[in-house]
């Protein structure tokens, strides 16, 4: 991945805490469009890479990422200050929500707030996996492993695990071989 410019422990707090709190029940797609289209801190293929390593990694997607991101540009002490901003505001504002969902969440209204929220979310992915499948079709290896992923998981119904297991090493070893034959 090649590197743009050297970003400040304060550019990385803030770039992630502004992340944070601009999405509600997932914030990847914010995080891409943040970090790919607004600040150019990677470029979309990086992007796309990444997300695939923070998905393979446990744990969730966005904090794998601030993780990643943050340590790439300052380390170790990148990756904390990365996390803290992408956790802090967030952690406030759902101990505030969870006190007054505890008083009013019985409420139509409420209930009613929350569904419509769960199908802007759902629109958010789509819009996200399509802006990342562009990526896809410029490598065509990329997009039969993921076909073969897809066909494993969804109409054989393999276990994910061992699914990722047994092409993550096929699919690196091809990618080792391309880029070696690379001039």
């Amino acid at each position: 991945m090649e590197q743009r410019h050297e970003l400040s422990h304060s550019e990385l707090f803030w770039g992630f805490n502004r992340i944070a709190l601009s999405g509600f029940g997932g914030v990847m797609s914010w995080a891409r469009r943040a970090m790919v289209e607004e600040r150019g801190w990677l470029s979309s293929e990086e992007f796309t890479s990444l997300f695939g390593l923070c998905q393979f990694m446990p744990g969730p997607n966005i904090i794998n990422m601030s993780v990643c991101v943050g340590a790439r540009f300052q380390g170790a002490s990148g990756a904390v200050v990365s996390l803290l901003g992408l956790l802090v505001a967030p952690v406030i504002i759902i101990i505030a929500l969870g006190a007054l969902y505890g008083r009013f969440g019985e409420l139509p209204a409420i209930q009613a707030m929350l569904r419509g929220i769960a199908a802007v979310a759902a629109g958010l992915i789509l819009a996200m996996g399509l802006r990342m499948a562009t990526d896809l079709l410029k490598r065509p290896l990329l997009l039969f492993f993921s076909a073969l992923i897809l066909i494993a998981v969804v109409f054989l119904r393999w276990p994910l695990l061992a699914v990722m297991f047994g092409l993550a090493p096929a699919s690196m070893w091809v990618a080792a071989r391309r880029y070696c034959k690379a001039p």
